[in-house]
């Protein structure tokens, strides 16, 4: 649906979505590489792949898993540059730049799932034995920094900078909205605020929440291996990495709101016009909410328009968190 929606609008595409987009392709090739072996698998009650499906299989996981990491980091820090200045994405962060962070994505998740086909850690089956990832029990000594290595670059040290982005940026809006003495911005500014509280607090439980149970299961069967842990229970950590590629569409919807108004009027071909264009005008409203002028009849003075040049200033970088 997100690709769809990107295709159908790619010449009006802003620089930072982009990332946005790429974070649906990783998703996707997540989805379609990995998951019709680990169904048939399930089917079957066993591996049905060999040697070789099975590193491939814990190649592609590994391979779009950093991915997907990789870009919700950068997009967290794209967010958190933007939100420092009053310049709009598209000033802030060229098509080029975009361009050049999305490749950076790739080659970093390339890097870090080759390692293991070159000797620094090893690709193979899990304890439940219906899909392949790194064989975290088969680690020899001299590939235990590769375990550590890769848990500090690819979930670590990502989720301390996705948290401390969002974090900031809520920290800067609260001030910008606390700086404003309009009665009329306030209520729509503190929904503004709440709704990117709510994006930072998803990101940072999606992303944590997600790994962080397969990250302690796998270092737990390394260093402990006389603790043997069931089958069964090694299979509930798997699952919920898995989920990735569920909750990240959601977050992508939740960035893009002109994303999410395409996706309204998608609705409308679907024969729900009636309910379409309600919505429609709600969004239309709530987009533009923080641009409205002063539409009274006096001129202001020197004084007012002083002030109405910071609240423009203050307003202008709200909206531009909704269009990034």
């Amino acid at each position: 649906m997100v690709l769809v929606m990107a295709y159908k609008r790619s010449n009006h595409m802003k620089p930072p979505e982009l990332l946005s987009v790429n974070l649906a392709v990783t998703d996707l090739g997540a989805a379609v590489t990995m998951y019709p072996l680990a169904v048939a698998s399930a089917w079957n009650h066993h591996w049905i792949g060999g040697d070789v499906t099975c590193v491939y299989y814990g190649l592609m996981g590994f391979f779009f898993g950093a991915a997907s990491m990789m870009t919700l980091t950068i997009m967290a820090i794209v967010r958190f540059i933007v939100s420092l200045t009053l310049q709009s994405p598209k000033e802030k962060i060229s098509k080029r730049n975009a361009q050049i962070l999305v490749v950076t994505t790739w080659l970093y998740a390339l890097l870090w799932a080759i390692f293991p086909l070159v000797g620094w850690g090893k690709y193979g089956p899990e304890p439940f034995g219906l899909s392949c990832t790194l064989a975290w029990r088969d680690m020899k000594e001299h590939s235990q920094s590769f375990v550590i290595t890769i848990f500090l670059m690819n979930l670590i040290f990502p989720a301390i900078i996705i948290m401390s982005c969002y974090s900031g940026i809520a920290l800067k809006l609260y001030v910008t909205y606390k700086s404003m003495d309009d009665g009329n911005h306030i209520p729509n500014m503190i929904k503004m605020q709440r709704r990117l509280m709510l994006i930072a607090v998803l990101i940072s439980i999606g992303f944590v929440g997600s790994w962080a149970p397969y990250g302690i299961v796998s270092l737990w069967s390394i260093y402990r291996p006389g603790d043997s842990i069931a089958p069964e229970v090694s299979m509930l950590p798997c699952l919920f990495a898995k989920t990735s590629t569920v909750y990240n569409p959601f977050i992508y919807y939740i960035f893009s709101k002109t994303f999410k108004r395409e996706i309204n009027q998608l609705g409308c071909l679907c024969g729900r016009s009636n309910i379409c264009c309600t919505s429609d005008a709600k969004n239309s409203l709530e987009n533009t909410i923080y641009l409205v002028r002063d539409t009274n009849k006096s001129k202001p003075g020197a004084v007012e328009q002083s002030f109405e040049k910071s609240r423009e200033n203050e307003t202008q970088l709200v909206s531009n968190q909704q269009d990034l």
